[in-house]
């Protein structure tokens, strides 16, 4: 059994309690980190916000049937104040705890019901190379995202494409896609850029990051950039358990050698995932 559906198990049969990242993190007998990661692969939604959404769900039914105090519900759903409750509820629903109440059905709202994860995974994924990475400084251009949002790296990868080889001090033509600041929520920093000598004379509207030396798994990712989260998913749920090593909280990042073809999406790259030592 995966890290993700041990979690999946722990969180449908004690959301009801209070849990955090941690206990759901050892009852899949992994770091924060990794299950962080594995989640989101494997799911499409940040662990946290799963279970906030799985409580809320089970919350408007109550509130459909007629549950009479509201406050009560709301602190079976893990909110201290009915002032959070009803925000909280807004965010999800579109509507108030009173509101849904008052019709008394679930017709209007999406509920988010318990996930079954697809468990389609690689059954190809090569062996992967190990290497000691050597300290990186990479300039380009970064945004946040969540699990939603990420559909828009594409584009991000599109206005890059103008910098691309005018960069000052770019070293090479291979390009990077570093994930990193990643949070509990499911956000993170995506900077899709170039190798580059120094920082000092960067264009403005151009960010950067320093990766540390680090040791990596670097596996091939040959298919269609598009099934990139299937490789992933494979990496955290099947290759990453079974290999008996344990991720580093640490940038990750795709490399795209010159062989990659950004029209067409095919030419393969390389994932290098961060390891402890």
């Amino acid at each position: 059994m995966s890290p993700v559906q041990k979690a999946l198990w722990f969180i449908e049969s004690h959301f009801s309690r209070e849990l955090t990242l941690d206990d759901i993190a050892s009852c899949g007998c992994v770091s924060r980190y990794h299950l962080s990661r594995a989640f989101e692969a494997a799911t499409g939604r940040p662990v946290m916000r799963y279970v906030r959404a799985r409580r809320l769900t089970e919350a408007a039914r109550r509130l459909a049937s007629g549950a009479p105090d509201i406050l009560a519900v709301a602190l079976e759903a893990g909110y201290g104040s009915h002032e959070a409750f009803t925000r909280a509820f807004r965010e999800q629903f579109g509507l108030t705890p009173e509101a849904l109440r008052a019709q008394g059905h679930l017709d209007n709202i999406r509920l988010v019901e318990p996930i079954k994860m697809d468990e389609t995974l690689l059954g190809n994924l090569a062996p992967p190379r190990f290497e000691n990475g050597k300290p990186l400084l990479i300039a380009g251009l970064t945004e946040r995202y969540d699990c939603d949002t990420s559909v828009a790296i594409p584009a991000q990868w599109q206005r890059f494409n103008e910098y691309f080889g005018k960069v000052p001090g770019q070293i090479g033509n291979v390009a990077y896609g570093i994930c990193y600041n990643a949070d509990d929520s499911g956000n993170f920093d995506y900077l899709c850029g170039v190798e580059v000598s120094d920082f000092s004379s960067l264009p403005a509207g151009l960010n950067h990051v320093r990766v540390p030396e680090q040791r990596y798994a670097v596996f091939a990712h040959r298919e269609h950039v598009a099934v990139i989260r299937r490789t992933w998913n494979t990496i955290w749920n099947k290759w990453l358990p079974e290999s008996g090593h344990t991720p580093a909280d640490a940038p990750n990042f795709e490399r795209y050698s010159e062989q990659f073809d950004p029209v067409t999406g095919m030419g393969g790259f390389e994932i290098w995932l961060p390891l402890k030592t």
